[in-house]
C-alpha cells in the first residue's frame, strides 16, 4: 500500500510533514504547480488541469500502485482529476475536510460566505495571496503557538484562477472506496459544508474534532485513518 498525499490552497508538500513519518506505507506528498519543488512555474498561470497531471506524472515517475489517494481541503477538485488520470493505480480515496463543490461549478460559489469574502479580498494580479491574520483565524483555531507557527510558516502564495475555474468531478463516479473525514473545529471549510461535500460523493464518514489542519494538530488520529 502506498499513499499519495495532495495539499490544499495556499500549501505545499510540507504541510504535511508530521503526518508522512507515521504512515504504514510507501509515502508521496505531491507539490502542486507553484510551490514546493515546482517553485519555478508561475503560481499564476497554474489550472486545474495542471494540478492533476502534476500528481498523476509523481505516482506515474515512482510507479506507485495500490494507493490511498488522501486529499487535505482545496485538493479535493485536484483529486477526482488523478483518479480520471491513474484509475487503475488508485485502491481508496480519503478526503480530510476536503472542498468538493456540485460539478460544473467554482469553489468560489461553495465555500463559506464569511471565507469567500476574506478569499476574494485576497485575490490580485492572478494571484490568492493570504495574510497571516486571515491565516491565523482560518487555520489555526484549535492549535497551540507551536502547530500554529508550523503552519503560519508553511503558508505561500496560491493561483486565483484555481478558486474560479469550473471543476470537473467526472472521476469520482469511478467505483473507488472513498472515506470523508469531517472535522468537527473547522473555521476554514465548517461541517454545515462538509457535509454537502459528503452528499455529492457517497463517502463513508469519520468524524475527527479538530480545526483545518488536522495534520498537524492530531497527526496520530489522521494516521489511523489511513492505515486503516
Amino acid at each position: 500500500m502506498s499513499f499519495v498525499l495532495i495539499h490544499g490552497a495556499t500549501m505545499g508538500a510540507d504541510c504535511w510533514d508530521r503526518l508522512t513519518p507515521l504512515l504504514d506505507g510507501e509515502v508521496l506528498a505531491v507539490d502542486l504547480p507553484g510551490r514546493g519543488t515546482r517553485r519555478d512555474t508561475d503560481v499564476r498561470t497554474v489550472t486545474l488541469d495542471d494540478c492533476g497531471k502534476a500528481v498523476a506524472a509523481d505516482i506515474v515517475e515512482r510507479d506507485l500502485t495500490d494507493i490511498v489517494l488522501v486529499g487535505h481541503s482545496f485538493g479535493g477538485v485536484t483529486v477526482p482529476r488523478v483518479m480520471a488520470l491513474v484509475p487503475e493505480r488508485v485502491r481508496r480515496v480519503v478526503l480530510l475536510s476536503a472542498v468538493v463543490p456540485e460539478d460544473g461549478t467554482r469553489v468560489l460559489d461553495q465555500i463559506d460566505p464569511d471565507v469567500r469574502a476574506s478569499v476574494e479580498a485576497s485575490i490580485a494580479g492572478g494571484v490568492y495571496r493570504v495574510d497571516a491574520d486571515a491565516a491565523r483565524a482560518m487555520l489555526c483555531n484549535d492549535a497551540d503557538e507551536e502547530q500554529s507557527e508550523f503552519i503560519l510558516s508553511r503558508v505561500v502564495d496560491d493561483a486565483a484562477a484555481l478558486l474560479s475555474e469550473t471543476v470537473d468531478l467526472s472521476g469520482y463516479r469511478l467505483p473507488v472506496p472513498r472515506t470523508y473525514v469531517r472535522l468537527s473545529e473547522d473555521h476554514c471549510y465548517p461541517p454545515e459544508l462538509q457535509a454537502k461535500s459528503v452528499r455529492r460523493i457517497d463517502a463513508d464518514v469519520a468524524t475527527l474534532k479538530s480545526g483545518h489542519m488536522a495534520m498537524v494538530t492530531i497527526p496520530d488520529r489522521v494516521a489511523t485513518i489511513l492505515n486503516a
